[in-house]
């Protein structure tokens, strides 16, 4: 056959493929009535990728790898979620969960957790996902990132059978499904049987984040990725209860967990839990505890967020696995804020899937008392995310005259260590000075809860500090100008270095708490950070506030080791001098101004006494959500005290300032205005 008939015959054959494959797309993700098995759609997707191969000059405009998406990407684009994507609290035991309602019931001023119906459900081990539809049409889907700005993965996920790219009748408006994106056991070993060594996935998890952000988007399609629905972000529907949320979700034909039960009682709970955790080797994918969240919505928006996780849900997470196996030696890490840690370098043990080789010895006290050393047998817990620890001695093989002794110097500097009077950790002394803390600020300033620079991570940091074309913050944003010094550096080249400049220029625009918390201050963490950005709103003002300490105090939330540290590190020139240039480097947007027109918006006001309706934590969560600013202590500053029964000293002092004092039906009253 002479090659313009068979090229002829191949473009029909690609049409008619196109054809049957939209067809079937239709069948199964709008009428929810596939008419062929999955194995007969892969052949056919199979049959129309190989003919593209082969051909690629003969590739329709309306190929199906086009309605999908096929492209190999350079990198992934930002998206911004509509509303923030949280991270769930961890509990380990019965305690942890009566603990967790005791806040509850705290919080919400109630004395019957009865009252209080959950929705419990197994805990996937996967990656979560945030899928956005605009008048029943999917139009992104996006990963956690920092919980505000994701990757767009949207081409990448199109050929999840269980994401519809439709939803069917009533439906919202808009609405932002949240939900784990995973790999089946089963599908889990047959990937790996097909890779090298090399290359093999440690782990179902692993398998499922490193098939969904493949920027060959074939590769992804290519993948077994399956998807369960199990929170909501914005939504134009109002929503009374999660149950109403799942049942629509079913109506859509978006999975949800069908393992999920409804309870109010905590033994409950935790016999669920007991139970879930005895068939855990049966569900076909893995779980790594239970999530317990309010089913009642009204009750959630009331709770809140406290930092980055919900009040009103947590994950209760399965007995950590445990493995032994023999220290080989024992590592001295210096961090980014001083503390010495020893590491334990292990003999390599499998630990549910992962291979463990590291392990933290938190401090030279915990290695006395469980009376360790180089080559004993040790027992290894790894409890979710969490670093692997050791957890005790099995069996002694190391010499008494080999004893870990804590360092007098620094094995990094050699500068004197420290150790303060209520702390356990060791430090060193040379703040500034430590190439090894200076790495560790450093490393902690690109990440992704900082500025979040793309392509830049501990490895390149090191490399870069190390040949000194790094050594302070502001020389990040000068590495566009050593390109042909870096270029040709192992790991380099030019695609990767373009790539991250075009990163470092995509972070200069930054929020001010977020340039908080890159600045690494002890103490400063992502709380504090918003507490500062939010009451100070400017920069300048924050590092002004160090003359103005009793304003600092007045800040609710601030405690005295905060301020300390506060003070200490822009009472430091160089650090005052970094601060200074980055903010002509960078723009840095102060928090909005906010919109709600509310009696106590922009108002300065302290609580006292015993509040009856609301708890007291409630009550100025409430009013900063409307805008007030919370004080700890009466001043002239002060616009309004909120009384309640049993009021000491504030009121006296108010009354001797003249503030305006309002009692709990008043405040009531004014923030429900």
């Amino acid at each position: 056959m002479d090659k313009k008939k068979n090229e002829k015959l191949v473009k029909k054959r690609l049409k008619e493929l196109s054809t049957e494959i939209q067809k079937h797309n239709h069948f199964y993700h709008n009428l929810d009535r596939p008419k062929i098995t999955d194995f007969e759609y892969d052949k056919l997707i199979k049959e129309n990728n190989d003919l593209e191969k082969k051909y690629p000059h003969l590739i329709l405009g309306n190929s199906p790898n086009n309605f999908v998406g096929s492209k190999i990407k350079s990198k992934f684009e930002k998206s911004k979620h509509l509303s923030q994507m949280y991270s769930l609290s961890n509990a380990f035991n019965k305690e942890d969960m009566l603990e967790f309602v005791k806040r509850i019931n705290k919080f919400l001023n109630i004395s019957d957790s009865k009252n209080l119906d959950f929705l419990v459900e197994p805990k996937i081990d996967g990656l979560s996902l945030n899928l956005l539809y605009n008048k029943g049409k999917l139009v992104s889907a996006a990963t956690r990132g920092d919980g505000f700005t994701g990757e767009n993965v949207t081409e990448n996920i199109k050929k999840i059978k269980d994401i519809p790219l439709y939803l069917n009748n009533e439906y919202p408006d808009m609405i932002e499904i949240r939900g784990e994106v995973f790999i089946n056991k089963d599908d889990f070993k047959t990937i790996n049987s097909m890779l090298k060594n090399k290359d093999k996935f440690a782990n179902p998890r692993n398998a499922a984040a490193g098939s969904l952000r493949q920027l060959d988007i074939s590769i992804s399609h290519k993948r077994p990725l399956r998807f369960i629905a199990h929170g909501i972000g914005e939504c134009s529907k109002s929503y009374l209860k999660l149950k109403e949320y799942y049942l629509d979700l079913k109506k859509w034909k978006i999975p949800t967990n069908d393992l999920l039960i409804f309870s109010n009682s905590v033994n409950e709970i935790m016999s669920y839990y007991n139970k879930i955790s005895d068939i855990r080797s049966d569900i076909k994918f893995d779980i790594d505890g239970v999530v317990i969240k309010i089913d009642n919505i009204d009750l959630q928006k009331r709770l809140g967020y406290v930092g980055k996780n919900p009040r009103w849900a947590t994950a209760l997470k399965f007995s950590s696995e445990k493995a032994n196996t023999k220290i080989e030696y024992i590592d001295l890490q210096v961090g980014r804020t001083g503390a010495i840690t020893p590491v334990a370098r292990l003999r390599p043990v499998n630990i549910g899937g992962v291979i463990v080789s590291n392990a933290s010895l938190h401090n030279f006290d915990e290695i006395n008392k469980k009376n360790i050393n180089i080559l004993d047998v040790v027992e290894i817990e790894r409890a979710g995310d969490v670093i692997p620890y050791v957890t005790r001695l099995i069996k002694k093989n190391s010499e008494k005259k080999n004893k870990v002794i804590p360092p007098k110097i620094c094995p990094i500097c050699k500068s004197k260590t420290i150790k303060e009077a209520d702390e356990a950790v060791l430090r060193c002394s040379n703040k500034y000075g430590c190439d090894s803390q200076i790495i560790g600020q450093l490393i902690h300033f690109i990440s992704k809860k900082s500025l979040n620079i793309d392509g830049f991570g501990e490895k390149q940091v090191k490399q870069l500090f190390n040949l000194k074309l790094i050594n302070k913050r502001e020389d990040i944003f000068e590495i566009k100008n050593k390109k042909n010094q870096i270029i040709n550096l192992e790991g380099w080249g030019e695609l990767s270095l373009n790539n991250l400049i075009n990163s470092i220029e995509k972070s200069k625009t930054v929020s001010l708490e977020k340039f908080i918390y890159s600045l690494g201050i002890r103490y400063v963490g992502e709380i504090n950070s918003e507490i500062l950005a939010k009451d100070f709103k400017d920069l300048n003002k924050v590092i002004s506030s160090i003359n103005k300490v009793e304003r600092l105090h007045n800040i609710d939330g601030l405690g005295p080791k905060v301020i300390s540290s506060l003070i200490e590190f822009f009472s430091n020139k160089d650090n005052l001098l970094t601060v200074r240039k980055l903010q002509n480097i960078l723009n840095i947007s102060n928090p909005k101004e906010n919109i709600i027109n509310n009696f106590f918006t922009n108002k300065n006001i302290v609580f006292t006494g015993n509040l009856n309706t609301l708890s007291r934590d409630e009550a100025k969560y409430l009013a900063k959500k409307n805008g007030a600013k919370i004080l700890s202590s009466v001043s002239k500053n002060t616009d309004y005290l909120i009384m309640g029964s049993k009021a000491g000293s504030k009121a006296k002092k108010a009354k001797d300032l003249g503030v305006d004092i309002i009692n709990e039906d008043d405040f009531l009253l004014k923030i429900n205005q």
